[in-house]
């Protein structure tokens, strides 16, 4: 087999930071300051086949195309492959949990509408120190509850370990999906959270339970932390095969893993925000599309 060849699958998924132009996470309302034609259109060009949606963006979709507009535009242009993300605060009550369940079921409404397969979900996460603790058991039968409500709108919910999170590493984050056992309740992987997590690679195989594995995102670091472990995420990625994280290497072990669906891209920097959109979009496609064939090289058959 042709070694171009042996990862089948390059489609490729601009999440929703690598194509949201001056935007970033907490930092405001999160909404994107180009409007969503732009978007999908420059995202076409470069060559993506898939796109992510913050959740911020949607009352303003809503508001002006609508969603099923947007399922139109989206299907014009080529996109077959869509994520959502973010809903915090799912296993929290008062007020917290009441403005959680409000996106909750923005989100739900809109990756049935959409045809969503996978929604991203975080836990309990801290920008400085350590996260505050967390309810184990409300933890446990929430998410099971989050993840059933998915699967009856036809989607399912990916939750995300984060060295700045309670799951602080992948190993933890696969115990909890097994523990909790629900169909539609998964995992997502990222070069960055793998690596900054302390996991290696050559153990994903063994650690990771892929039928709950529902999104692979792909980005690359400097070696050493650049500020907090925050400030690093949101501001100091790189584009895949252009740092220190050996992101080719993360592709081959995922690929060994069991991994064939599509690559999402998750590049945060402030570099990266303030590029002209179509140069964005088209530096994080093209790196990821050369790492691709790069893992494919190191695969031996």
């Amino acid at each position: 087999m042709n070694a171009t060849t042996i990862i089948e699958n390059r489609d490729l998924l601009a999440s929703c930071w690598t194509w949201a132009g001056n935007a970033a996470p907490l930092r405001g309302d999160e909404t994107s300051p180009i409007d969503v034609r732009t978007r999908i259109e420059a995202a076409a060009k470069a060559g993506w086949t898939g796109v992510g949606f913050i959740h911020a963006d949607l009352p303003e979709i809503e508001a002006t195309i609508g969603l099923k507009g947007l399922r139109q535009l989206l299907d014009d242009n080529g996109i077959k492959n869509i994520e959502l993300e973010f809903l915090a605060d799912w296993w929290k009550t008062g007020p917290e949990r009441a403005e959680s369940d409000r996106w909750r079921a923005i989100l739900l409404n809109a990756a049935e509408i959409l045809g969503v397969k996978t929604l991203k979900i975080g836990a309990e996460l801290a920008l400085e120190g350590e996260p505050a603790a967390v309810d184990e058991t409300a933890f446990h039968e929430e998410f099971d509850r989050l993840a059933t409500q998915a699967g009856e709108v036809g989607t399912r919910v990916a939750l995300e370990p984060m060295p700045m999170n309670n799951l602080k590493t992948i190993e933890i984050g696969a115990k909890f999906i097994q523990e909790v056992n629900n169909q539609f309740g998964g995992l997502t992987v990222d070069t960055w959270h793998t690596s900054r997590g302390g996991t290696s690679y050559d153990d994903l195989a063994r650690i990771l339970p892929m039928d709950k594995v529902f999104i692979v995102e792909i980005d690359d670091a400097h070696r050493d932390v650049r500020g907090s472990l925050w400030e690093d995420t949101i501001n100091e990625r790189l584009y895949p095969g252009e740092g220190d994280l050996d992101t080719a290497k993360f592709v081959k072990a995922m690929y060994e893993a069991g991994w064939r669906g599509h690559w999402g891209v998750e590049i945060l920097s402030e570099s990266h925000r303030l590029l002209p959109l179509d140069q964005a979009l088209a530096r994080a496609h093209d790196t990821a599309a050369a790492t691709l064939e790069a893992a494919s090289q190191l695969i031996e058959v």
